[in-house]
């Protein structure tokens, strides 16, 4: 059976430096890469492989819109009978993690393929690792409701479940909204609580900080348009 490789890309500015060598190695034994984006992944893999001929592959657009549809999936589990080694791509960090690629890693699991996870930067992790909170029970939110009674209503479970439990929060919002998101925390949870903010992680102007939301108050950050994860944790008011 063939092997389906989730092949991390850059989460910032290209640097090569935050990729491991293998990565190229995994690139060379795919015939066909499925990705969120098909300019900015050939540009990508052009840039880590530039003897790359990238018109001597197949490529299969499979974003948030694509990647259920019956089209998408049956070139893929097609492609995985004909023994093809397959290369997935997200737009940013690794494949699988917030991004529409697990419902690929599904059916190539269900075809019974070989599915090699490569090392790469997440930012999800990185701001988790760098944030102080507990690395032992985390949840992922991913993006939180738009609706800001219902943010607001989240943010407040959020908070009393890490109180309860002694797990760190993770989530994210576009980036446009970032502000907005940042206004619900402040607005929604104790000042006890801490939140770090992680932006613009791996680039030369990555901004990695926790505080209290009391200590947050005095100076607000500007996060508009940048990439940002958010890490929340609440103290056990036992």
């Amino acid at each position: 059976m063939p092997t389906i490789y989730l092949i991390p890309s850059f989460i910032a500015e290209p640097d090569l430096s935050v990729l491991p060598a293998q990565i190229v190695e995994a690139v060379k034994q795919c015939q066909a890469f499925f990705v969120e984006n098909e300019r900015s992944a050939r540009r990508f893999l052009k840039s880590i492989w530039k003897d790359m001929v990238i018109d001597e592959y197949q490529w299969v657009l499979a974003d948030k819109a694509t990647v259920e549809q019956a089209p998408t999936l049956s070139e893929f589990r097609k492609l995985i009978r004909e023994g093809k080694n397959i290369g997935i791509i997200s737009e940013a960090g690794c494949p699988g993690i917030a991004d529409p690629g697990q419902k690929l890693v599904a059916a190539a699991h269900a075809a019974g393929a070989t599915v090699k996870p490569l090392v790469g930067p997440s930012s999800i992790l990185l701001a988790l690792m760098a944030s102080g909170m507990n690395g032992q029970q985390f949840c992922f939110a991913g993006y939180l409701p738009i609706d800001n009674g219902q943010r607001i209503k989240n943010l407040r479970d959020m908070e009393m479940d890490s109180a309860k439990n002694s797990r760190t929060q993770v989530f994210m919002e576009t980036p446009y909204r970032n502000n907005q998101l940042l206004e619900s925390i402040l607005k929604a949870c104790k000042p006890s609580t801490r939140l770090c903010i992680a932006a613009n992680i791996t680039a030369a102007n990555e901004s990695i900080h926790t505080k209290s939301l009391e200590q947050w108050k005095k100076a607000i950050p500007d996060l508009h348009k940048q990439p940002v994860i958010f890490c929340l944790m609440a103290e056990n008011d036992k």
